[in-house]
């Protein structure tokens, strides 16, 4: 049986150390698709000489546990996202197969990009977001994303409430979304109710949108996701208060 080791792709054992156990993750899929011809089933050893003192015998005495441990964290985090799976065909739990999925994602790059998709469900977003914001953030663009996200936001109020092309910003927010004269104002909620949605969209706009056309954010994509996410909530808003001042 030969041995499958990581060593040749990461010699250096502190950056192996270094990374998180998604990036790592995409290496060691990278590695094992490698091995196999594209587009067919391949079975590899996760868990057994993968990570066996033979696999690891190249790097340097006294880091072998925490090399170990940094491997397992991939390999669970492979399995965890339906990349790999134990292989039914043998006798040993020991053995797993590269998914269907798994065998779409040829390198770290593909596994990046998965990753970053399922920080941002394509399917949660609004229409808009996802022609307009979602390939900004698969790109790795996020100050650009969040900003995109809540530039449409604001077109979005501008056109409802049939504003004019001056009014931007949080400006427009307070016009639109005044507790007595604003377009979009929801009559039904209570003045509490008014005031909070307008306190609501003024903030989003003063700290999502309005600082980045000054000054580098550097979002995370996490962060990033999370912000997007907001701005989709808005558009809901936006389209409810729509809906119900054209309803008869």
């Amino acid at each position: 049986m030969s041995i499958e080791s990581i060593y040749p792709l990461i010699p250096d054992h502190e950056a192996l150390l270094a990374f998180e156990p998604e990036e790592l993750a995409g290496i060691i899929l990278e590695y094992f698709n490698s091995r196999g011809t594209k587009g067919k089933r391949v079975v590899v050893s996760c868990y057994g000489n993968f990570i066996s003192p033979e696999a690891l015998r190249n790097y340097p005495s006294g880091y072998e546990d925490d090399i170990r441990d940094a491997l397992v964290e991939a390999l669970v985090w492979l399995e965890n996202e339906g990349l790999i799976a134990q292989d039914p065909q043998q006798n040993s739990r020991h053995w797993y197969f590269i998914t269907r999925r798994g065998r779409t994602l040829e390198d770290s790059t593909a596994v990046e990009a998965y990753r970053k998709a399922n920080l941002l469900p394509k399917g949660l977003l609004h229409p808009i977001m996802v022609d307009k914001v979602y390939p900004l953030f698969l790109r790795g663009a996020y100050d650009t994303a969040v900003f995109q996200a809540f530039k449409e936001v604001e077109i979005t109020v501008r056109e409802a409430g049939k504003y004019a092309e001056e009014d931007c910003d949080v400006e427009l927010m307070k016009k639109a979304f005044d507790s007595q004269t604003g377009k979009l104002t929801d009559t039904t909620q209570t003045e509490d109710e008014k005031q909070a949605t307008s306190a609501l969209f003024i903030g989003a706009m003063g700290l999502y949108k309005t600082p980045p056309c000054h000054r580098n954010i550097n979002f995370t994509a996490e962060r990033a996701a999370e912000a997007i996410i907001f701005a989709h909530h808005l558009f809901k808003i936006v389209d409810s208060s729509t809906s119900a001042s054209t309803a008869p």
